[in-house]
């Protein structure tokens, strides 16, 4: 995977905005009428709070205290009776009758780049194709609405952003950073009516080199991308970037750090029409002094992830939100001599909430030694296909690769008992 540049530029987004535009027009949804026979709606959209660098379970949402994996870890209790979390999770354990969490997630990949790619697309690394993310495949797959701005979104993305993969660039998430800078390049930088007048004569050069090569200028959509482009940069929805219009309180229950304003330009983004928003939260990689790291992370993740369900649910949204919460593997049961953990993809967890998902329940258990497999071991792909199915989609419909290869949505099988 090559990295993307965390700096969308001026001209980069202009063309982002336009192509993803197109891709806009012609929705390919291909929806699932077992939704309708369970009674109730797909979701609409997904927000994925991406750990980068491998959370540990036993510090997040998988204790076990008094063990010697747990490496003096302590836990609470919570508000789901039975089941505990991390100390430092206090605001999480408020809401956990909102959520499921998967304790038994297994993995092939312990490598930080691939089993990123793995996560986030469902699919393991391959030379033969370039696996669309699954935020991409839901922009490809649902219908558009009346979303003028990217329907796909990155923020405080770090090297490994969510891509389109084979179904194109288009599909590529928007990257951005902090909610509290304005977005960057989306303004014209010339008065309004030198603006107009530069579309004006960039309009007469178009015509006059449509002359004679009318099908090789169509094939390009270049007319249909700048119109596109045009529509998003004068959009009232790109305001949805502006936390700063939300009320001061509120901000400070998110949790005044960037990760905080993230998840609340999530929420928003969500509310006018954006289908997927992956929001970052770095520096989970601890080798070294595993248990400070993952204090000070807390301290970012438990405000904002709370306080995002709570919010969701008091304005309606989280039945047709999709909330996940995860990294690309976990920690090791033993403590290394650096006081920190190593890679561990052998049985580790993720949060998942709204959208139809079950609520309250714990999906599996890992023995806090480590050498056992995990109860009810949960592959990465069942899991994609799970929230392939809770939007709305059917896992086994195929996409064609560029090399005319059939390609699924997903190999993995819907796990009935989140889908309730």
């Amino acid at each position: 995977m090559e990295p993307l540049s965390p700096h969308v530029h001026r001209r980069s987004f202009l063309k982002l905005g336009g192509l993803a535009g197109l891709s806009w027009l012609t929705p390919v949804g291909h929806l699932l009428a077992a939704q309708a026979e369970r009674g109730r709606q797909p979701a609409q959209s997904i927000i994925l709070l991406w750990l980068s660098g491998g959370p540990s379970q036993l510090e997040t949402f998988d204790p076990h205290p008094g063990t010697m994996s747990a490496g003096g870890t302590k836990a609470i209790n919570t508000a789901l009776k039975g089941v505990q979390l991390a100390e430092g999770y206090e605001r999480l354990a408020e809401v956990l009758p909102e959520v499921s969490i998967v304790r038994s997630m297994i993995s092939k990949e312990g490598d930080h780049e691939r089993g990123t790619y793995l996560l986030k697309t469902g699919y393991r690394p391959d030379v033969t194709a370039d696996y669309p993310s699954i935020g991409a495949i839901c922009c490809h797959e649902l219908p558009v609405g009346r979303t003028e701005i990217p329907r796909h979104v990155s923020i405080l993305t770090n090297k490994w952003a969510a891509r389109g993969g084979f179904l194109g660039a288009e599909y590529d998430a928007f990257q951005t950073g902090d909610p509290l800078q304005k977005l960057p390049d989306v303004a014209a930088q010339v008065p309004k009516d030198r603006d107009g007048r530069r579309v004006e004569d960039l309009a007469v050069v178009d015509r006059a080199f449509l002359q004679g090569r009318q099908r090789r200028v169509s094939a390009t959509l270049h007319r249909e991308t700048i119109d596109r482009a045009r529509v998003m940069m004068s959009s009232e929805q790109l305001k949805a970037f502006e936390i700063a219009q939300e009320p001061a309180q509120l901000r400070k229950e998110y949790g005044e750090t960037a990760f905080g304003r993230a998840c609340l330009a999530a929420r928003r983004l969500i509310e006018v029409g954006v289908r997927c928003v992956e929001v970052t939260l770095d520096g989970w990689d601890a080798h070294v002094n595993n248990h400070e790291i993952h204090r000070n992370r807390a301290k970012d993740l438990d405000p904002a992830f709370a306080t995002l369900i709570r919010d969701l649910k008091e304005r309606g949204l989280l039945e047709r939100t999709l909330v996940l919460c995860g990294g690309e593997f976990g920690r090791t049961p033993k403590v290394n001599v650096a006081g920190g953990r190593d890679h561990w993809p052998n049985g580790f967890n993720i949060v998942i909430a709204g959208g139809g998902i079950r609520k309250g329940f714990v999906l599996g258990e890992t023995d806090p030694q480590g050498v056992k497999t995990p109860v009810q071991p949960t592959q990465v792909a069942d899991v994609h296909a799970t929230i392939l199915k809770a939007v709305g989609l059917d896992p086994v419909k195929e996409n064609i690769s560029p090399v005319g290869r059939p390609i699924k949505l997903s190999e993995g099988k819907p796990i009935e008992a989140l889908l309730g």
